[in-house]
Protein backbone atom coordinates (compact mmCIF):
# COMPACT_ATOMS: atom_id res chain seq x y z
CA UNK A 1 0.00 0.00 0.00
CA UNK A 2 1.40 3.25 -0.73
CA UNK A 3 2.92 5.15 1.70
CA UNK A 4 2.75 2.46 4.55
CA UNK A 5 5.53 2.03 6.69
CA UNK A 6 7.31 -1.13 7.58
CA UNK A 7 7.59 -2.74 11.10
CA UNK A 8 11.10 -2.37 10.53
CA UNK A 9 11.53 0.65 9.34
CA UNK A 10 9.20 2.39 11.94
CA UNK A 11 11.75 0.76 14.43
CA UNK A 12 14.62 2.31 12.86
CA UNK A 13 13.08 5.39 13.09
CA UNK A 14 12.44 5.43 16.91
CA UNK A 15 15.91 4.18 17.67
CA UNK A 16 17.11 6.98 15.37
CA UNK A 17 14.83 9.73 17.16
CA UNK A 18 16.36 8.39 20.74
CA UNK A 19 19.87 9.00 19.37
CA UNK A 20 19.11 12.19 17.73
CA UNK A 21 17.48 13.21 21.16
CA UNK A 22 20.26 12.28 23.20
CA UNK A 23 22.93 14.08 20.75
CA UNK A 24 20.53 17.39 21.32
CA UNK A 25 20.67 16.78 25.19
CA UNK A 26 23.29 19.03 26.40
CA UNK A 27 26.54 17.83 28.02
CA UNK A 28 26.92 18.35 31.65
CA UNK A 29 29.89 20.52 32.59
CA UNK A 30 31.03 20.85 28.35
CA UNK A 31 34.16 22.72 29.57
CA UNK A 32 35.28 19.87 31.85
CA UNK A 33 38.29 17.50 29.92
CA UNK A 34 37.94 14.03 30.88
CA UNK A 35 40.39 11.81 29.06
CA UNK A 36 42.26 11.63 32.20
CA UNK A 37 39.42 9.54 33.52
CA UNK A 38 39.53 5.61 33.27
CA UNK A 39 35.67 4.78 34.14
CA UNK A 40 37.15 1.32 35.20
CA UNK A 41 39.21 2.04 37.95
CA UNK A 42 36.74 5.18 38.59
CA UNK A 43 34.12 2.63 39.11
CA UNK A 44 36.52 0.73 41.18
CA UNK A 45 37.44 3.24 43.24
CA UNK A 46 33.11 4.32 44.03
CA UNK A 47 32.45 0.84 44.62
CA UNK A 48 35.30 0.59 47.35
CA UNK A 49 33.88 3.94 48.46
CA UNK A 50 30.17 2.74 48.83
CA UNK A 51 29.95 -0.74 49.04
CA UNK A 52 31.55 -2.04 51.91
CA UNK A 53 30.51 0.48 54.72
CA UNK A 54 26.60 0.47 53.52
CA UNK A 55 26.75 -3.05 53.54
CA UNK A 56 27.99 -3.07 56.94
CA UNK A 57 25.54 -0.33 58.18
CA UNK A 58 22.69 -3.11 57.20
CA UNK A 59 24.15 -5.53 58.94
CA UNK A 60 23.97 -3.72 61.99
CA UNK A 61 20.41 -2.34 61.20
CA UNK A 62 19.04 -6.31 60.60
CA UNK A 63 21.05 -7.02 63.77
CA UNK A 64 19.18 -4.39 66.01
CA UNK A 65 15.83 -4.74 64.16
CA UNK A 66 15.90 -8.66 64.88
CA UNK A 67 17.79 -9.08 67.98
CA UNK A 68 14.39 -8.88 70.30
CA UNK A 69 13.81 -12.97 68.68
CA UNK A 70 16.82 -13.63 70.61
CA UNK A 71 16.43 -11.96 73.50
CA UNK A 72 13.68 -14.47 75.14
CA UNK A 73 16.46 -15.55 77.94
CA UNK A 74 13.77 -14.59 80.79
CA UNK A 75 12.71 -11.05 78.27
CA UNK A 76 9.16 -11.76 79.16
CA UNK A 77 9.23 -12.59 82.75
CA UNK A 78 11.43 -9.90 83.60
CA UNK A 79 9.41 -7.40 82.24
CA UNK A 80 6.28 -9.14 83.72
CA UNK A 81 4.82 -9.53 79.83
CA UNK A 82 1.62 -12.07 78.03
CA UNK A 83 3.30 -13.48 74.82
CA UNK A 84 0.79 -11.24 73.13
CA UNK A 85 2.01 -8.45 74.64
CA UNK A 86 5.79 -9.54 73.07
CA UNK A 87 3.71 -10.22 69.74
CA UNK A 88 2.59 -6.61 69.89
CA UNK A 89 5.97 -5.36 70.55
CA UNK A 90 6.86 -6.90 67.28
CA UNK A 91 4.84 -5.73 65.26
CA UNK A 92 4.89 -2.22 66.43
CA UNK A 93 8.33 -1.66 64.68
CA UNK A 94 6.83 -2.47 61.69
CA UNK A 95 4.14 0.69 61.54
CA UNK A 96 6.47 2.99 62.23
CA UNK A 97 9.19 1.64 59.88
CA UNK A 98 6.74 1.84 56.37
CA UNK A 99 5.38 5.07 58.08
CA UNK A 100 8.64 6.92 57.94
CA UNK A 101 10.01 5.07 54.79
CA UNK A 102 8.72 7.47 52.05
CA UNK A 103 9.42 11.15 54.09
CA UNK A 104 12.78 9.50 54.97
CA UNK A 105 13.84 9.28 51.63
CA UNK A 106 12.16 12.71 50.42
CA UNK A 107 14.57 14.11 53.14
CA UNK A 108 17.71 12.24 51.89
CA UNK A 109 17.28 13.69 48.48
CA UNK A 110 17.05 17.13 49.91
CA UNK A 111 19.84 16.98 52.65
CA UNK A 112 23.16 15.33 52.33
CA UNK A 113 23.02 11.55 52.52
CA UNK A 114 26.10 11.87 54.79
CA UNK A 115 24.38 14.02 57.60
CA UNK A 116 20.78 12.41 57.22
CA UNK A 117 21.44 8.87 56.64
CA UNK A 118 24.78 9.14 59.90
CA UNK A 119 22.13 11.24 62.17
CA UNK A 120 19.47 8.43 61.32
CA UNK A 121 22.20 5.72 62.18
CA UNK A 122 23.26 7.48 65.55
CA UNK A 123 19.96 7.73 66.91
CA UNK A 124 18.81 3.98 66.38
CA UNK A 125 21.66 3.23 68.34
CA UNK A 126 20.71 5.31 71.21
CA UNK A 127 17.25 3.72 71.02
CA UNK A 128 18.75 0.33 70.94
CA UNK A 129 20.44 0.98 73.35
CA UNK A 130 17.97 2.84 75.76
CA UNK A 131 15.91 -0.58 74.75
CA UNK A 132 18.24 -2.60 77.48
CA UNK A 133 17.16 -0.53 80.00
CA UNK A 134 13.09 -0.41 79.98
CA UNK A 135 11.49 -1.94 83.01
CA UNK A 136 8.07 -2.44 81.59
CA UNK A 137 5.78 -3.18 78.92
CA UNK A 138 5.45 0.24 77.96
CA UNK A 139 9.24 0.95 77.90
CA UNK A 140 9.10 -1.54 75.67
CA UNK A 141 6.55 -0.47 73.30
CA UNK A 142 8.20 3.08 72.80
CA UNK A 143 11.51 2.30 72.28
CA UNK A 144 10.33 -0.33 69.38
CA UNK A 145 8.59 2.51 67.66
CA UNK A 146 11.20 4.78 67.67
CA UNK A 147 13.74 2.26 66.83
CA UNK A 148 11.47 1.52 63.87
CA UNK A 149 11.01 5.52 63.40
CA UNK A 150 15.36 5.77 63.14
CA UNK A 151 15.50 2.47 61.13
CA UNK A 152 13.52 3.39 58.52
CA UNK A 153 15.72 5.66 56.50
CA UNK A 154 18.20 3.20 55.58
CA UNK A 155 17.20 0.40 53.50
CA UNK A 156 15.22 2.36 51.22
CA UNK A 157 18.04 5.40 51.26
CA UNK A 158 21.02 3.10 50.57
CA UNK A 159 18.88 1.75 47.51
CA UNK A 160 18.02 4.96 46.43
CA UNK A 161 21.39 6.44 46.92
CA UNK A 162 22.98 3.62 45.15
CA UNK A 163 20.60 3.95 41.78
CA UNK A 164 22.15 7.86 41.99
CA UNK A 165 25.60 6.49 41.49
CA UNK A 166 25.26 3.43 38.95
CA UNK A 167 23.55 3.01 35.42
CA UNK A 168 20.59 0.69 35.50
CA UNK A 169 22.79 -2.15 34.16
CA UNK A 170 24.79 -1.95 37.07
CA UNK A 171 22.87 -1.39 40.04
CA UNK A 172 21.34 -4.50 40.70
CA UNK A 173 24.77 -6.37 42.01
CA UNK A 174 25.28 -3.75 44.48
CA UNK A 175 21.92 -3.80 45.55
CA UNK A 176 22.56 -7.27 46.39
CA UNK A 177 25.56 -7.52 47.78
CA UNK A 178 24.25 -4.82 49.74
CA UNK A 179 21.03 -6.58 50.82
CA UNK A 180 23.33 -10.34 51.68
CA UNK A 181 24.60 -8.33 54.53
CA UNK A 182 21.21 -9.70 55.87
CA UNK A 183 22.21 -13.19 55.11
CA UNK A 184 25.77 -12.24 57.29
CA UNK A 185 23.61 -11.14 60.20
CA UNK A 186 21.25 -14.35 60.45
CA UNK A 187 24.23 -16.37 60.16
CA UNK A 188 26.00 -15.16 63.54
CA UNK A 189 23.23 -13.03 65.16
CA UNK A 190 22.00 -16.23 67.08
CA UNK A 191 25.71 -17.06 67.80
CA UNK A 192 26.28 -13.45 69.10
CA UNK A 193 23.11 -13.05 70.99
CA UNK A 194 24.00 -16.43 72.53
CA UNK A 195 27.47 -15.03 73.24
CA UNK A 196 26.56 -12.20 74.70
CA UNK A 197 23.57 -13.63 77.14
CA UNK A 198 27.30 -14.80 79.52
CA UNK A 199 27.12 -11.61 80.91
CA UNK A 200 24.10 -12.28 82.33
CA UNK A 201 23.84 -10.48 85.79
CA UNK A 202 27.24 -8.27 85.04
CA UNK A 203 26.11 -4.99 86.50
CA UNK A 204 22.73 -5.97 87.71
CA UNK A 205 21.66 -6.52 84.10
CA UNK A 206 20.23 -9.87 82.55
CA UNK A 207 21.82 -11.29 79.82
CA UNK A 208 18.67 -10.45 77.22
CA UNK A 209 19.63 -6.20 78.37
CA UNK A 210 23.33 -6.72 77.54
CA UNK A 211 22.29 -7.50 73.63
CA UNK A 212 20.65 -4.71 73.43
CA UNK A 213 23.03 -2.05 74.75
CA UNK A 214 26.21 -3.61 73.55
CA UNK A 215 24.66 -4.48 70.04
CA UNK A 216 22.88 -0.54 70.25
CA UNK A 217 26.38 0.53 71.27
CA UNK A 218 28.22 -0.43 68.17
CA UNK A 219 25.42 1.02 65.86
CA UNK A 220 26.25 4.34 68.01
CA UNK A 221 29.97 4.41 67.26
CA UNK A 222 29.30 3.46 63.52
CA UNK A 223 26.92 5.92 63.43
CA UNK A 224 29.17 8.52 64.25
CA UNK A 225 31.78 7.11 61.99
CA UNK A 226 29.50 7.59 59.23
CA UNK A 227 29.84 10.93 59.42
CA UNK A 228 33.40 10.84 57.67
CA UNK A 229 32.58 7.80 55.59
CA UNK A 230 29.74 8.06 54.00
CA UNK A 231 29.57 9.74 50.41
CA UNK A 232 27.22 12.39 49.10
CA UNK A 233 25.60 12.79 45.89
CA UNK A 234 27.80 12.10 42.65
CA UNK A 235 28.03 15.65 41.77
CA UNK A 236 28.91 17.21 44.59
CA UNK A 237 31.22 13.87 46.38
CA UNK A 238 34.47 15.19 47.86
CA UNK A 239 36.47 11.73 47.40
CA UNK A 240 36.30 12.40 43.45
CA UNK A 241 38.27 14.84 41.51
CA UNK A 242 35.52 17.79 39.13
CA UNK A 243 36.50 15.26 36.29
CA UNK A 244 35.64 12.20 37.63
CA UNK A 245 32.32 13.91 39.10
CA UNK A 246 31.60 15.00 35.83
CA UNK A 247 32.04 11.05 34.03
CA UNK A 248 29.59 9.96 37.08
CA UNK A 249 27.23 11.84 35.93
CA UNK A 250 27.60 12.06 32.18
CA UNK A 251 27.48 8.12 32.31
CA UNK A 252 24.36 7.84 33.98
CA UNK A 253 22.76 11.01 31.25
CA UNK A 254 23.97 8.58 28.94
CA UNK A 255 22.12 5.68 30.27
CA UNK A 256 18.58 8.20 30.79
CA UNK A 257 18.69 9.14 33.89
CA UNK A 258 18.36 12.62 33.27
CA UNK A 259 17.88 14.06 36.84
CA UNK A 260 21.76 12.77 37.62
CA UNK A 261 23.19 16.56 37.76
CA UNK A 262 20.24 18.02 40.06
CA UNK A 263 16.31 18.15 40.28
CA UNK A 264 14.52 20.93 42.32
CA UNK A 265 11.95 19.13 44.79
CA UNK A 266 8.64 19.77 42.96
CA UNK A 267 5.26 18.56 45.00
CA UNK A 268 4.11 16.94 41.35
CA UNK A 269 6.84 14.83 40.72
CA UNK A 270 5.99 13.31 44.48
CA UNK A 271 2.68 13.29 42.66
CA UNK A 272 3.33 11.41 39.77
CA UNK A 273 4.90 8.50 42.28
CA UNK A 274 2.43 8.20 43.86
CA UNK A 275 -0.13 8.16 40.97
CA UNK A 276 2.24 5.87 38.61
CA UNK A 277 1.01 2.41 37.83
CA UNK A 278 4.48 0.87 37.88
CA UNK A 279 4.77 2.18 41.93
CA UNK A 280 1.76 0.14 42.95
CA UNK A 281 2.46 -3.03 41.05
CA UNK A 282 6.18 -3.04 41.72
CA UNK A 283 4.86 -2.84 45.75
CA UNK A 284 3.12 -6.19 45.11
CA UNK A 285 6.10 -7.58 43.11
CA UNK A 286 8.39 -6.96 46.18
CA UNK A 287 5.65 -7.79 49.08
CA UNK A 288 5.92 -11.22 47.29
CA UNK A 289 9.59 -11.90 48.64
CA UNK A 290 9.38 -9.66 51.51
CA UNK A 291 6.74 -11.14 53.84
CA UNK A 292 8.29 -14.89 53.56
CA UNK A 293 11.71 -12.89 54.48
CA UNK A 294 10.46 -11.91 57.75
CA UNK A 295 8.45 -15.70 58.30
CA UNK A 296 11.96 -17.23 57.06
CA UNK A 297 13.95 -15.94 60.15
CA UNK A 298 10.61 -17.31 62.34
CA UNK A 299 10.28 -20.97 61.32
CA UNK A 300 14.00 -21.90 60.34
CA UNK A 301 15.18 -22.07 64.06
CA UNK A 302 11.71 -24.34 64.59
CA UNK A 303 13.27 -26.84 61.87
CA UNK A 304 16.84 -26.68 63.71
CA UNK A 305 15.71 -27.32 66.79
CA UNK A 306 13.88 -30.40 65.23
CA UNK A 307 17.04 -31.57 63.18
CA UNK A 308 18.94 -31.41 66.13
CA UNK A 309 16.24 -33.40 68.30
CA UNK A 310 16.29 -36.03 65.80
CA UNK A 311 20.24 -36.28 64.86
CA UNK A 312 20.83 -35.30 68.33
CA UNK A 313 22.85 -32.54 68.36
CA UNK A 314 23.78 -30.34 71.00
CA UNK A 315 22.46 -26.92 70.71
CA UNK A 316 25.34 -25.10 69.39
CA UNK A 317 26.10 -27.37 66.62
CA UNK A 318 22.53 -26.94 65.66
CA UNK A 319 22.58 -23.39 65.63
CA UNK A 320 25.77 -23.74 62.98
CA UNK A 321 23.21 -25.38 60.95
CA UNK A 322 21.84 -22.14 60.00
CA UNK A 323 25.22 -21.08 58.57
CA UNK A 324 25.27 -22.82 55.33
CA UNK A 325 21.27 -21.74 54.91
CA UNK A 326 22.60 -18.40 54.72
CA UNK A 327 25.74 -18.64 52.99
CA UNK A 328 23.92 -20.49 49.98
CA UNK A 329 21.55 -17.16 50.33
CA UNK A 330 24.36 -14.61 50.04
CA UNK A 331 25.51 -16.83 47.40
CA UNK A 332 22.44 -17.02 45.08
CA UNK A 333 21.49 -13.37 45.66
CA UNK A 334 24.68 -12.17 44.62
CA UNK A 335 24.68 -14.66 41.74
CA UNK A 336 21.63 -13.47 40.37
CA UNK A 337 22.45 -9.88 40.76
CA UNK A 338 25.47 -10.53 38.78
CA UNK A 339 23.83 -12.20 36.13
CA UNK A 340 20.58 -9.83 35.87
CA UNK A 341 22.95 -6.66 35.71
CA UNK A 342 24.63 -9.00 32.44
CA UNK A 343 21.91 -10.12 30.68
CA UNK A 344 19.16 -7.99 31.96
CA UNK A 345 15.65 -9.69 31.82
CA UNK A 346 14.93 -9.09 35.84
CA UNK A 347 11.30 -10.22 35.22
CA UNK A 348 12.06 -13.48 34.22
CA UNK A 349 14.77 -14.25 36.74
CA UNK A 350 12.17 -13.15 39.37
CA UNK A 351 9.97 -15.41 37.84
CA UNK A 352 12.40 -18.64 37.74
CA UNK A 353 13.51 -17.82 41.30
CA UNK A 354 9.97 -17.49 42.85
CA UNK A 355 8.64 -20.40 41.39
CA UNK A 356 12.08 -22.79 42.97
CA UNK A 357 11.12 -20.73 46.32
CA UNK A 358 7.65 -21.65 45.41
CA UNK A 359 8.53 -25.81 45.70
CA UNK A 360 10.57 -25.47 48.75
CA UNK A 361 7.40 -24.00 50.20
CA UNK A 362 5.43 -26.74 48.97
CA UNK A 363 7.33 -29.43 50.20
CA UNK A 364 8.27 -27.44 54.02
CA UNK A 365 4.11 -27.55 54.03
CA UNK A 366 3.64 -31.22 52.81
CA UNK A 367 6.63 -32.67 55.00
CA UNK A 368 7.05 -33.71 58.55
CA UNK A 369 10.77 -35.46 58.08
CA UNK A 370 13.15 -32.48 59.12
CA UNK A 371 15.91 -33.52 57.17
CA UNK A 372 13.87 -33.29 54.23
CA UNK A 373 12.75 -29.88 55.78
CA UNK A 374 16.33 -28.72 56.18
CA UNK A 375 16.66 -29.34 52.50
CA UNK A 376 13.49 -27.17 51.27
CA UNK A 377 14.63 -24.17 53.39
CA UNK A 378 17.36 -24.13 50.79
CA UNK A 379 14.81 -23.96 47.70
CA UNK A 380 12.69 -21.52 49.85
CA UNK A 381 15.65 -19.54 50.05
CA UNK A 382 15.24 -18.57 46.07
CA UNK A 383 11.87 -17.36 46.62
CA UNK A 384 13.27 -14.84 49.15
CA UNK A 385 17.15 -12.88 49.01
CA UNK A 386 17.53 -13.19 45.28
CA UNK A 387 13.91 -11.95 44.55
CA UNK A 388 14.39 -9.15 47.27
CA UNK A 389 17.22 -6.59 45.65
CA UNK A 390 16.51 -8.16 42.02
CA UNK A 391 12.91 -6.47 42.53
CA UNK A 392 14.18 -3.17 43.91
CA UNK A 393 16.71 -3.35 40.90
CA UNK A 394 13.76 -3.93 38.65
CA UNK A 395 11.47 -0.84 40.18
CA UNK A 396 14.06 1.65 39.94
CA UNK A 397 15.20 1.02 36.65
CA UNK A 398 12.15 2.22 35.65
CA UNK A 399 11.71 5.15 37.17
CA UNK A 400 13.45 8.33 36.27
CA UNK A 401 13.39 11.62 38.22
CA UNK A 402 15.25 12.12 41.37
CA UNK A 403 12.64 12.71 43.55
CA UNK A 404 10.02 10.10 42.06
CA UNK A 405 12.55 7.43 42.16
CA UNK A 406 13.15 8.00 45.86
CA UNK A 407 9.52 8.52 46.90
CA UNK A 408 8.74 5.23 44.77
CA UNK A 409 11.42 3.04 46.01
CA UNK A 410 10.19 4.39 49.32
CA UNK A 411 6.30 3.61 48.70
CA UNK A 412 7.66 -0.38 47.59
CA UNK A 413 9.67 -1.17 50.15
CA UNK A 414 7.39 0.26 53.00
CA UNK A 415 4.29 -1.67 51.94
CA UNK A 416 6.52 -4.69 52.03
CA UNK A 417 8.10 -3.85 55.45
CA UNK A 418 4.71 -3.50 56.90
CA UNK A 419 3.59 -6.97 55.75
CA UNK A 420 6.26 -8.51 57.69
CA UNK A 421 3.82 -7.58 60.51
CA UNK A 422 1.85 -10.12 59.29
CA UNK A 423 4.21 -13.02 59.70
CA UNK A 424 4.90 -11.30 64.06
CA UNK A 425 1.24 -12.23 64.29
CA UNK A 426 0.40 -15.48 62.24
CA UNK A 427 3.28 -17.46 63.44
CA UNK A 428 3.32 -18.42 66.84
CA UNK A 429 5.29 -20.12 69.42
CA UNK A 430 2.30 -23.03 70.18
CA UNK A 431 2.09 -23.87 66.50
CA UNK A 432 5.81 -25.37 66.81
CA UNK A 433 7.52 -27.24 65.43
CA UNK A 434 5.64 -27.37 62.36
CA UNK A 435 4.52 -23.69 61.34
CA UNK A 436 1.45 -23.45 58.84
CA UNK A 437 3.50 -22.01 55.99
CA UNK A 438 0.62 -21.63 53.25
CA UNK A 439 0.18 -18.05 53.69
CA UNK A 440 3.96 -17.20 52.82
CA UNK A 441 2.89 -19.62 49.79
CA UNK A 442 0.41 -17.34 48.84
CA UNK A 443 2.48 -14.23 49.15
CA UNK A 444 5.17 -15.87 46.90
CA UNK A 445 2.47 -16.84 44.42
CA UNK A 446 1.32 -13.16 44.58
CA UNK A 447 5.22 -12.60 43.26
CA UNK A 448 4.55 -14.48 40.68
CA UNK A 449 1.17 -13.01 39.56
CA UNK A 450 2.57 -9.24 39.86
CA UNK A 451 5.88 -10.05 37.89
CA UNK A 452 4.46 -11.34 35.10
CA UNK A 453 1.63 -8.64 35.09
CA UNK A 454 4.77 -6.05 35.20
CA UNK A 455 6.02 -7.80 33.02
CA UNK A 456 3.54 -7.95 30.05
CA UNK A 457 2.65 -4.13 31.07
CA UNK A 458 6.65 -2.99 30.60
CA UNK A 459 6.74 -4.72 27.35
CA UNK A 460 3.52 -3.41 25.79
CA UNK A 461 4.43 0.15 26.92
CA UNK A 462 7.78 -0.58 24.89
CA UNK A 463 6.02 -1.01 21.76
CA UNK A 464 3.96 1.40 22.30
CA UNK A 465 6.59 3.72 22.13
CA UNK A 466 8.45 1.85 19.34
CA UNK A 467 5.38 2.68 17.35
CA UNK A 468 5.91 6.05 17.75
CA UNK A 469 1.99 6.79 20.03
CA UNK A 470 4.07 8.52 22.56
CA UNK A 471 6.17 11.01 20.96
CA UNK A 472 5.79 14.53 21.61
CA UNK A 473 5.72 17.59 19.86
CA UNK A 474 9.01 18.89 19.72
CA UNK A 475 9.45 22.80 18.68
CA UNK A 476 7.63 23.87 14.96
CA UNK A 477 7.00 20.30 14.47
CA UNK A 478 3.39 20.12 12.46
CA UNK A 479 2.97 16.55 13.37
CA UNK A 480 -1.31 15.99 14.40
CA UNK A 481 -2.85 13.51 16.73
CA UNK A 482 0.25 13.76 19.58
CA UNK A 483 -1.26 16.66 21.42
CA UNK A 484 -1.80 14.85 24.17
CA UNK A 485 1.51 13.91 24.57
CA UNK A 486 2.78 17.37 25.02
CA UNK A 487 4.21 20.21 23.01
CA UNK A 488 7.68 21.40 24.63
CA UNK A 489 10.61 23.75 23.22
CA UNK A 490 12.99 21.09 22.72
CA UNK A 491 13.74 17.38 23.99
CA UNK A 492 16.07 18.37 26.75
CA UNK A 493 12.84 19.68 28.08
CA UNK A 494 10.64 17.08 27.65
CA UNK A 495 13.09 15.22 28.90
CA UNK A 496 13.38 17.10 32.14
CA UNK A 497 9.46 17.66 32.67
CA UNK A 498 8.27 13.93 31.66
CA UNK A 499 10.87 11.52 33.44
CA UNK A 500 9.90 7.77 32.62
CA UNK A 501 7.70 8.80 30.71
CA UNK A 502 9.41 10.62 27.84
CA UNK A 503 8.46 8.52 24.40
CA UNK A 504 12.46 8.17 24.08
CA UNK A 505 12.62 6.25 27.71
CA UNK A 506 13.07 2.66 27.10
CA UNK A 507 11.32 0.34 30.12
CA UNK A 508 14.24 -2.93 31.03
CA UNK A 509 12.41 -6.20 31.10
Amino acid sequence: MAGSVSSSDQEKGSTQGIEDAKATTPLYNEHIDVSGVDERKLLRKIDIALIPWLSLLYLLSFLDRTSIGKCLYNLEKDLHITDDQYLLALTIFFFSYAIFEVPSNVFLKRLRPSLWLSGLMLCWGIMMTVQGLVHDFGGLMGMRWMLGVFEAGLFPGVNYYLSCWYKRSEFGIRAAIFFSAATVSGAFGGLLAAAIHNMDGIGGKPGWAWIFILEGLATVLAGVLSFFIIQDFPDTAKFLSEAERTVVVRRLQEDDQFSAAGEQLKMKYIYKSILDWKTWIGMMVYVGADMPLYAFSLFLPSIINQVRRDKGFKATPANLLTVPVYFFACVITCGVGFFADKWGQRGYLNLVFLAIGAVGYIILIASRNAALSYFAVYLATCGIYPVIPNSIAWVSNNVEGSYKRSVTLAMVISFGNINGAVSSNVYRANQLPWYPLGLVLLYIGLGLIFSTTFLIFLRRENARRDRGERNEIIGDDKSSGLEANGRYDTVADAKRDKGDEWSGYRYTT
